[in-house]
């Protein structure tokens, strides 16, 4: 004997909210998301290198060496946080452009007009 209901989707069951196409548009985007991330990641790190040269003649601090001087520490990590997280965004929305211009579709959400 059959159980009632089973198979069926009631008005209760929420449905997926992302359809087909917006699912393609996302796997298209996934290698410039990755060549985008990669490439920001070397150019943060060399930014970040040379902006500590800048700053201080001695190599960046080490978090690990027991002899670092805190402050030194703490301004060498949030140099180098603020500059990788400008050039991952910087990247990523850049990547993106270039995804519109190639396909037509911005990948990601739209800009919302204020209300």
């Amino acid at each position: 004997m059959r159980a009632r209901g089973r198979g069926r989707i009631s008005p209760a069951t929420p449905r997926p909210t992302t359809r087909g196409p917006e699912i393609v548009i996302k796997l298209l985007f996934a290698p410039f998301r990755i060549a985008g991330g990669l490439l920001a990641g070397v150019v943060g790190k060399r930014l970040f290198d040379r902006t500590w040269k800048l700053i201080d003649d001695r190599e960046v601090p080490d978090p690990e060496r027991r002899g670092v001087e805190l402050p030194k520490l703490a301004a060498a990590l949030l140099l180098e946080g603020a500059i990788f997280r400008a050039a991952r965004g910087l990247f990523d929305h850049g990547s993106r452009r270039f995804f519109r211009r190639l396909t037509g579709r911005w990948p990601g959400e739209e800009e919302t007009k204020p209300v």
